[in-house]
């Protein structure tokens, strides 16, 4: 498919509580928009789009700033806390609208802007996404990098297919965005969406650096979480796997009755309360995990058919009007 020479591109950019980085950040996004429209590799009507994620600092105030001082500027605002995947996804589909191709990235300054380059090359060369791969976790702590890399393998093992080293900073065309916007589920997990996709697809190394101000959004719990909900929204493994530790233990289960009986009638049988106990605990702690995975999945079902819409526009710089999806 070919693709526009000179395409009008917008930066999608998720904010939640930074008012703290967003003004050291967005000249940055600025100066790059502008950088690529002197060189003819965008079109001028190019924007950088801020994804206010119902902050409940001075967020929005910045970002309506931003817009009232800067041509390239503009700014939406869902009408609560929506979460990352939603809030970008909004980001996304606003910008489909307007824009040949997206590009997503925070606004936490840690991803090298300086990538958008090499991800439009990919585009000009026929790629409809280009995924934002870091290059290494060498500026990370060893027990941050030991979760992220556990994370990834941990995501892939059971189902939820996603690229090794890539969040969500990434390169999507028009046609991936009518693509993305068939995938109606609740549950977002874009990591794993976007492959789902298809297209053709390359990658972009960068090194990601610290974080220009602020407190990261994603500690370990929320990274569990995510991975917690990528599992469950993408993969049935889990489910599978409960089926076969069901047959396991059924198996065991089968074997300790013939003992049991064939030493309740040879005269062996003792009273044993720590076996017992033992036995019961387990079985116990089996059956509550294999619940429990078994609520997720429902839970999950619960939430997709109440048809609830995944975040509503309450304020838009674009024509002031609200939007559902």
């Amino acid at each position: 498919m070919n693709h526009p020479t000179c395409p009008i591109l917008f930066l999608v950019i998720p904010c939640y509580n930074e008012e703290a980085v967003l003004p050291l950040t967005a000249p940055l996004f600025f100066d790059k928009l502008r950088a690529l429209q002197a060189s003819g590799r965008i079109h001028a009507d190019s924007r950088v789009l801020f994804v206010n994620d119902g902050s409940r600092d001075g967020t929005w105030d910045i970002i309506t700033s931003l817009t009232a001082d800067n041509p390239l500027a503009e700014g939406i605002s869902l009408s609560r806390n929506r979460g990352h995947q939603n809030a970008l996804l909004a980001g996304l589909m606003v910008a489909r609208e307007h824009a040949d191709v997206t590009v997503s990235i925070d606004c936490d300054g840690q991803d090298d802007i300086n990538a958008v380059d090499a991800m439009l090359d990919e585009y000009a060369a026929g790629c409809e996404v280009v995924y934002g791969v870091r290059a290494d976790r060498t500026s990370d702590t060893a027990f941050k990098r030991g979760t992220a890399q556990l994370f990834y393998k941990l995501m892939n093992r059971l189902g939820a297919e996603s690229v090794y080293n890539h969040a969500d900073y990434r390169l999507l065309s028009r046609r991936a965005l009518d693509g993305l916007a068939q995938f109606e589920e609740a549950n977002l997990f874009l990591r794993g969406l976007i492959p789902l996709v298809g297209y053709r697809s390359g990658s972009v190394y960068y090194t990601r650096t610290e974080r220009v101000a602020g407190k990261s959004h994603y500690p370990l719990r929320k990274m569990l979480s995510l991975a917690a909900n990528g599992i469950t929204s993408l993969s049935t493994k889990p489910l599978k796997m409960i089926t076969a530790l069901g047959l396991g233990v059924s198996f065991i289960s089968l074997v300790m009755i013939v003992w049991t009986l064939t030493r309740h009638f040879s005269g062996l049988t003792i009273n044993g309360w720590s076996s017992t106990m033992c036995i019961i605990l387990f079985l116990g702690g089996v059956q509550l995990l294999c619940v429990g995975v078994l609520g997720e999945y429902i839970g999950k079902i619960y939430a997709e058919v109440k048809r609830r819409p995944r975040y509503i526009i309450s304020e838009t710089t674009f024509d002031g009007e609200g939007k559902d999806s």
